[in-house]
């Protein structure tokens, strides 16, 4: 599609169905989150979000509120309308009976499925289309969902609370609280716009976590997922009693008693190939994104996962809270890094982001693979 100059009021109104769009990021899993909103004259006649997989699309709210007004006006969404049948019907066939006169898209959508059939079936249909304005943003809002259908894998964030040593637990393992309260909330909204969160099985033995939401008004739990390659976490663990989403990944054989056990209580659990006698993270991240629709799943994890993950180069971004404190020599450290030797071997970040977060500071970096191997 040609190059397209778009105005300041095209940059506005996009900006505003962007806005809408991240409305749903704790909500729309697995679909991407989206807005729409339609223009005449200047004036917003309609507007809309996807609020949750199964209901309207942004494009139908935004219709729906329009009315008969939408004949001639101009539609701006952040992704390209879906020209499949679905959980729902094609947005692209509702713009088009709805006497639309011109789209303005945000980016492309990425799933095969779509990829552009949405914009030739608004062009064969006399409505203008162009696509590109504030692309950037829009991919960055659904990185998650970009990725998996690119590439098969999900967005990998690891979250990590430390002090300025740069530890994560004291020797013995006690942890609660090296951040502050605000940081903690920080994290439940983290949580909230996930797919899933990761842990380990040293994680729970150690700290009995929920890893659950804990946000007044959330309306979904992320699947847990618990790295246990040899099923050591007891049923005593608050995980399997707490009735929310659970996926153990073990490494131990279906025919094993603890695995039929675990199974036969009700809870989904999966035997993956081992790599290093422990489950083999890209087979897990793997399904994750393909039997379980994974956008972004979020790390919450010990320095072995941690470490094993950013070896493997499975780490997207890393979110860290630093606390103004020291925990000593012999705390933990952060990541599990053995056989780096040397100044070569370094892993380079980017940081994208550092902001104070109550008396803490978060940042977010992501780890650039690219320079390393340079």
């Amino acid at each position: 599609m040609p190059d397209v100059q778009f105005n300041a009021n095209d940059r506005q109104f996009m900006a505003r169905a962007l806005q809408l769009a991240r409305r749903g990021v704790s909500t729309t899993h697995p679909n991407p989150r989206v807005g729409c909103i339609l223009v005449k004259n200047d004036e917003v006649i309609g507007e809309g979000w996807h609020e949750k997989a199964g209901l309207a699309h942004a494009e139908i709210v935004a219709l729906k509120q329009a009315g008969k007004k939408a004949r001639g006006a101009t539609a701006y969404v952040t992704l390209e309308p879906c020209s499949h049948y679905g959980r729902t019907p094609p947005c692209a066939d509702a713009l088009i009976e709805s006497g639309i006169s011109e789209v303005i898209i945000a980016m492309q959508d990425p799933n095969p499925l779509v990829a552009g059939k949405g914009i030739k079936k608004l062009s064969d249909a006399g409505i203008r289309v162009s696509c590109g304005l504030l692309q950037e943003q829009t991919m960055e809002l659904n990185r998650g969902f970009v990725k998996r259908m690119t590439s098969g894998l999900p967005w990998v964030t690891v979250k990590l609370g430390a002090s300025l040593d740069g530890r994560t637990a004291m020797e013995s393992g006690e942890s609660q609280w090296i951040t502050g309260p605000h940081a903690r909330a920080d994290v439940q909204r983290l949580r909230a716009a996930s797919s899933a969160i990761l842990t380990g099985s040293g994680t729970v033995l150690a700290d009995d976590p929920s890893l659950t939401v804990r946000l007044e008004g959330a309306s979904r739990q992320p699947l847990r997922v618990v790295l246990d390659s040899y099923l050591s976490i007891p049923d005593s663990a608050e995980i399997f009693n707490d009735g929310q989403p659970l996926l153990i990944a073990t490494a131990t054989d279906e025919n094993d008693d603890r695995y039929q056990q675990i199974k036969n209580r009700g809870f989904d659990i999966r035997s993956f190939p081992a790599s290093t006698n422990r489950v083999d993270a890209m087979s897990l991240l793997k399904c994750l994104a393909q039997d379980y629709a994974c956008n972004d799943v979020m790390v919450e994890a010990g320095s072995v996962v941690c470490g094993s993950l950013l070896a493997n180069k499975l780490v997207d971004e890393i979110v860290l809270y630093l606390a103004p404190l020291l925990m000593g020599s012999s705390a933990k450290g952060l990541f599990d890094l053995p056989g780096l030797d040397t100044m070569a071997q370094r892993i380079h970040m980017s940081v994208k982001d550092v902001r104070a977060v109550g008396h803490d500071w978060r940042f977010t970096v992501q780890p650039d693979y690219q320079r390393e191997a340079e």
